[in-house]
């Protein structure tokens, strides 16, 4: 099935520059009419965006809402219903940096990460869900990041904000199964106002957004029927992320702490991993049979 969003009702949100503004322009170039939602300022990017999916030929309008409220998500939400009748696909792309190693971290920076990355996908998402589900149909696609899923230096709010989003993304799909919307995950490296400070120049060459956006679109479209799942993307470079556990030990007794110590490597080691695809299949691991 090829890849065709005519019809489909996109939000993109920090969809001003970067990578937001990428997948809009590639999600118009399929066909789907897109809200372009950046919060408006001294640098307000939106509404060009708009203006150069419209010089394209297709249809696009801007919101400047942030996603960091609840009012925020639903104000975003309404203007795709009211701007275009209905909302197909959401894209939760943005994002705010506020680094810092976590002996100096603040309360503040933590919030602020948090409330725009882990809150503004919830906010927009909870607004969008009825409308997905009354039409039985919807495509989620949330941004993660590798520091979420492996860590970085500087990036403890950052990173377990993006980790969250993995959480969400795993169980909406499981909640949005039965009533065909799909919710997958990228992790994307790419240029941006928040990378290109941190990354070497000539690494920089290489990760243009042009690059990461045609994954966006399948996930997106109604020809991926993947949900659930979480994409490695980044200059040239497409690879599904898998949460694995080991085989593991099983005892038949309550262990000390030395018992555990003994075994230590044999609990570390991923031989033979299973990949649990919901809280139920690590149930059913942990109950099924095993040895010591």
């Amino acid at each position: 099935m090829s890849v065709d969003l005519s019809g489909r009702v996109a939000i993109v949100t920090g969809a001003g520059r970067g990578l937001g503004r990428s997948h809009a322009l590639t999600l118009a170039s399929l066909g789907a009419r897109v809200l372009v939602n950046d919060l408006a300022g001294e640098d307000d990017a939106a509404p060009e965006v708009v203006a150069e999916i419209r010089d394209l030929g297709g249809d696009a309008e801007v919101n400047a809402d942030g996603v960091h409220t609840p009012e925020g998500g639903a104000a975003i939400v309404a203007d795709a219903v009211q701007g275009f009748g209905r909302v197909d696909i959401v894209v939760n792309n943005a994002g705010i940096l506020r680094d810092s190693s976590f002996a100096k971290l603040t309360a503040e920076q933590v919030d602020a990460v948090l409330a725009v990355h882990l809150a503004g996908a919830f906010h927009v998402t909870m607004a969008a869900w009825p409308h997905l589900r009354g039409q039985a149909y919807g495509r989620v696609v949330n941004t993660t990041s590798g520091s979420g899923l492996y860590g970085n230096f500087g990036q403890a709010n950052y990173s377990a904000a993006k980790m969250g989003l993995v959480g969400l993304t795993r169980t909406l799909a499981l909640e949005g199964q039965r009533y065909g919307i799909n919710c997958n995950a990228i992790a994307p490296l790419a240029r941006s106002r928040m990378t290109e400070d941190i990354l070497p120049p000539e690494l920089l060459e290489r990760l243009e957004p042009a690059w990461v956006s045609p994954l966006v679109a399948y996930l997106a479209s109604e020809a991926c029927g993947t949900t659930g799942e979480i994409f490695s993307v980044g200059g040239g470079r497409y690879a599904r992320v898998a949460i694995v556990e080991g085989a593991g030990i099983r005892l038949d007794d309550v262990p000390t702490a030395d018992d555990l110590a003994t075994r230590f490597d044999r609990i570390r080691a991923i031989d033979d991993q299973i990949e649990p695809r919901s809280l139920q299949d690590q149930v059913e691991a942990i109950a099924g049979d095993g040895t010591a």
